[in-house]
């Protein structure tokens, strides 16, 4: 630990597994009183055994629940929006039901925290927000990524008009866009591919192999802390050389 995030205060969503669980771990081992949220209880248990401060149940697609951990909560200097559902198929494949999840889950989630948060966080001089969106949708078409890339695609968007309406404000707001990364999301994912799966996933990928959550978590401590404080409204690409 170096204690690149001593002193600050972070709120992440779906902290319990992957990405979101990473992430809250880096955090804490960077300094950081880290609240971790999700649905997944017995994971968030787990969370809590890494040195996170407080975990707390918590379904962002619930604006009531938002509000009221907001102010439960109050100022954090860190915001991590983590939540997010890969949905599997083309335009043909999607839904209006399958549209309406996955925009709520992975684009409307973020707007109900940065909503409750933001408040708080201007009051008390500032604050990073760090957005999960994918190399999908923002750098690179991905077959069978319809509504997905839509999604993500929109995350990148949101991102760079929080960043722009409170830029002098002390508010940075950024997103990460991952490539294949191994979590139990994609596991499942590779798995109901058929035998193979996780091989398919790994071929596509330039460097030969799959990413880590914690290499998504390392990029996310950086623009949590004070070192990225001249950088605002950035996608910024992690995927070992997929969209090149």
């Amino acid at each position: 630990m170096s204690d690149r995030l001593k002193g600050k205060r972070a709120f992440v969503t779906a902290g319990a597994v992957g990405i979101g669980r990473a992430c809250a771990i880096a955090f804490a081992r960077e300094g950081a009183t880290v609240i971790a949220t999700d649905i997944d209880e017995k994971g968030l248990a787990l969370v809590a055994k890494e040195g996170v401060a407080e975990v707390a149940r918590l379904d962002v697609r619930d604006g009531s629940a938002v509000e009221t951990m907001a102010k439960k909560v109050g100022k954090v200097d860190i915001l991590l929006n983590a939540a997010g559902f890969v949905h599997h198929g083309t335009a043909l494949e999607c839904s209006d039901a399958d549209w309406d999840f996955s925009f709520d889950l992975n684009v409307k989630s973020m707007h109900r925290t940065t909503r409750a948060f933001l408040p708080a966080m201007l009051a008390g001089g500032g604050g990073s927000i760090v957005n999960i969106s994918s190399a999908a949708g923002v750098f690179k078409a991905a077959p069978n990524r319809y509504v997905y890339s839509a999604t993500k695609a929109a995350v990148a968007a949101l991102t760079r008009a929080v960043a722009v309406d409170f830029i002098g404000k002390g508010i940075r707001c950024n997103c990460i866009c991952p490539g294949t990364i191994e979590t139990p999301s994609m596991l499942g994912r590779a798995a109901a591919a058929g035998p193979g799966g996780r091989e398919m996933f790994v071929a596509r990928q330039p460097m030969g192999r799959l990413g880590t959550a914690e290499e998504i978590a390392s990029l996310a401590v950086y623009l949590a802390s004070d070192e990225s404080s001249f950088t605002t409204g950035v996608a910024h690409i992690i995927d070992g050389g997929w969209t090149l």
